[in-house]
C-alpha cells in the first residue's frame, strides 16, 4: 500500500466558559429614575458623593433619565449599602444588587 500517513489531529483547546460564581461577582449600587429630582441636582449628587467629573456625572444622570436606571458604583456589598444609604439621604432612589 501507499506510504501516506494518517493526518495528525491536534486537540483543540477550548477556553473555560464557566460563569463567575455568584459569590465572586461584585455588588452594584443602582440609581433609579424618579419624577421628583432635577437632573442638575442628580448630577451634583453624583459629583459630591463619588467624586465623578461633571461629564461622567452627567452621563450617569442621563442614563437614569433615559434608561430608567444607572449603575453608579460597584464593589463590596457593605460599601454598596453605604453608597445607597448616602444616596437615600440626598433623596435619590437607590438599590443594591449583584452585578
Amino acid at each position: 500500500m501507499g506510504g501516506m500517513a494518517a493526518p495528525q489531529v491536534a486537540p483543540v483547546e477550548t477556553p473555560a466558559t464557566e460563569e463567575v460564581p455568584a459569590s465572586d461577582r461584585p455588588w452594584v449600587t443602582i440609581v433609579w429614575d424618579d419624577p421628583v429630582n432635577l437632573m442638575s441636582y442628580v448630577t451634583w449628587v453624583f459629583q459630591k458623593l463619588f467624586g465623578y467629573s461633571r461629564e461622567k456625572a452627567e452621563k450617569l444622570m442621563l442614563d437614569v433619565h433615559h434608561k430608567g436606571r444607572a449603575v453608579v458604583s460597584s464593589g463590596a456589598r457593605e460599601r454598596m449599602e453605604h453608597d445607597a444609604a448616602q444616596l437615600h439621604a440626598y433623596g435619590l432612589w437607590a438599590t443594591v444588587e449583584r452585578s
